[in-house]
């Protein structure tokens, strides 16, 4: 296959994020975005084969902050508006596969451009409000969207030029054509990128997408789908079509059913790859399966370390969005003796975490997505609170539900390093400490390998060279993602492909060519030049 056009290495737009400092243009602009908002219910629709559908099955978009505001009105797809997005989708795909290569990525370099430029601070204001994200983390995410839209083109031209080796007499080629059929999209509610990725990554490369974004999010997700659809993609590339658990098997049992993109929960995951395993002789092809889930993320401290370097990073790591992130620090490891000055440290900073509405610019964090979420959270509190012979809360354990679902930058010392906290993923802003003596640094970087079922993010604050190179030894699957002195969040498309292993995902890579392989089912092709002419073999005499 020929490549007559080059991308070039995109820069990212992670690098070039707007500040919203006092006295930038954007910031009013913002304020400006969000007062708009706050005056109105918007109406949203599904979209199939580009054209809104209404069903009056309605779901209310609520602002986590201020959850008797009701931010959307969306209309949920039921099991007929479901069939005729996969009737559609399927139609579409034969033109839309048959795209060049560039033809396809010319869209999402469009979408890009667009929403790192004009539609900007309106998905900036969509994301805080439906979100509860400051700025600076609708800022990062936002930026991660355009990233991946950049960057996944610039490896889909990378693939595309991947060619096996020629003989004399022969010529040789791949065909990197997409799956037969149509993958389902399921991206969660923390991510607005991971939004826009999940069914945007396959539909590069000549697939079909049915986009299922999380109900609570339906706001931020919309405005991605009309970025894409000003951008130019086709009608029924992407089917946006939020639906209720309840008619799902419509679409895993469909027989054309041919990937699933998803990120959740590693018990949603389980239960769907079930389901696909039971319906395997329905399909007409395998299907892809590419999961991220959950983490139960650390940061180790050595003996080495600067206390306010760890200080600063796990204040960031543990609490930015409400620790609302698959990498977010829920455990640390610290040496005895810097125990007392990081304790220290983080009790002087932990009372500037201002938490409220993120309207108010002054803000560090904002509230906790669900009712749900809020409640569950609440319980691992509750539970170090029941249990003051395993567990003292340092710092935090306030929350409140009154006007939002706000849960308080919480830490937690724990004396037992298999129990509840320390390995379960909460998914929010606790932080659980474990003290370890001084001269069991290896013993414990083996305990944190060995505690949780998954393999997300960690990572190792440390000077001395030996200590670091040793848990990159101990800890090489305890982390898909390792960061050495620095928090374990903040991956950047094409700098450090996020993903993990063990019960945190299929590690696939997101932000990497290694995730667009898996959309595509190569051909080869072998030409001969001159075919043989008599069958006879040499040795026949």
């Amino acid at each position: 296959m020929e490549i007559r056009w080059d991308f070039g290495t995109p820069k990212n737009e992670m690098d070039r994020i707007l500040s919203y400092a006092p006295g930038t243009p954007e910031r009013e602009q913002l304020l400006q975005k969000l007062d708009e908002l706050q005056q109105k219910t918007e109406e949203i629709p599904l979209i199939i084969d580009g054209e809104p559908v209404e069903t009056g099955e309605i779901y209310e978009v609520r602002s986590p902050h201020d959850h008797q505001r009701v931010l959307a009105r969306v209309h949920l797809a039921r099991e007929q508006e479901l069939e005729r997005a996969i009737e559609g989708a399927l139609r579409a795909q034969e033109e839309w596969a048959a795209l060049d290569g560039y033809q396809r990525a010319a869209v999402f370099r469009r979408a890009a451009d667009l929403l790192a430029g004009p539609y900007r601070i309106e998905n900036i204001a969509a994301i805080m409000a439906n979100q509860s994200k400051t700025p600076f983390e609708a800022e990062i995410d936002l930026a991660e969207l355009v990233d991946f839209w950049r960057f996944n083109a610039y490896y889909m031209q990378f693939l595309y030029e991947q060619q096996p080796d020629q003989a004399p007499g022969e010529i040789n080629r791949l065909d990197w054509r997409p799956l037969e059929g149509f993958v389902l999209a399921i991206p969660p509610f923390n991510f607005y990128s991971i939004g826009g990725n999940l069914p945007t990554a396959p539909a590069l490369v000549g697939n079909v997408a049915l986009w299922k974004p999380s109900r609570s999010v339906l706001l931020a997700n919309y405005r991605i789908m009309q970025v894409l659809m000003e951008a130019g993609l086709p009608p029924g590339v992407v089917q946006f079509v939020p639906f209720s658990g309840r008619h799902g098997d419509v679409v895993l049992n469909h027989p054309d059913f041919a990937g699933l993109h998803f990120t959740g929960s590693y018990e949603t995951l389980v239960q769907l790859w079930q389901k696909i395993g039971q319906n395997l002789s329905r399909y007409k092809t395998f299907p892809r399966i590419v999961g991220e889930t959950g983490g139960k993320d650390f940061i180790f401290v050595h003996l080495s370390a600067d206390p306010e370097e760890v200080v600063a990073n796990t204040l960031r790591g543990a609490f930015e969005y409400q620790g609302q992130k698959c990498s977010a620090a829920s455990r640390m490891y610290v040496p005895e003796s810097l125990w007392p000055t990081i304790q220290q440290r983080m009790l002087d900073e932990l009372p500037k975490l201002k938490v409220g509405p993120v309207e108010d610019l002054s803000v560090f964090m904002g509230a906790i997505i669900t009712q749900d979420a809020y409640e569950k959270i609440v319980s691992y509190i509750e539970h170090a609170k029941a249990h003051p012979d395993e567990y003292e809360i340092v710092y935090g354990g306030e929350y409140s539900d009154e006007e939002g679902w706000f849960v308080h930058p919480t830490v937690v010392l724990t004396k037992n390093p298999r129990g509840k906290l320390i390995c379960e993923e909460i998914f929010g802003p606790v932080l659980t400490v474990y003290v370890y003596p001084d001269d069991q640094y290896e013993q414990t970087l083996q305990l944190c390998d060995e505690s949780t079922e998954y393999g997300l993010t960690g990572s190792i604050f440390a000077k001395d060279r030996r200590a670091i190179a040793l848990a990159e030894r101990v800890l090489r699957f305890a982390a898909g993602n390792f960061y050495i002195n620095d928090k374990p969040t903040g991956a950047i498309v094409g700098r450090q492909p996020f993903g993990g292993a063990r019960h945190s995902g299929t590690n696939d890579k997101a932000g990497f060519w290694l995730n667009i392989v898996r959309w595509t089912s190569p051909r080869a092709i072998k030409e001969t030049l001159v075919p043989a002419r008599d069958w006879r073999r040499p040795y026949l005499g």
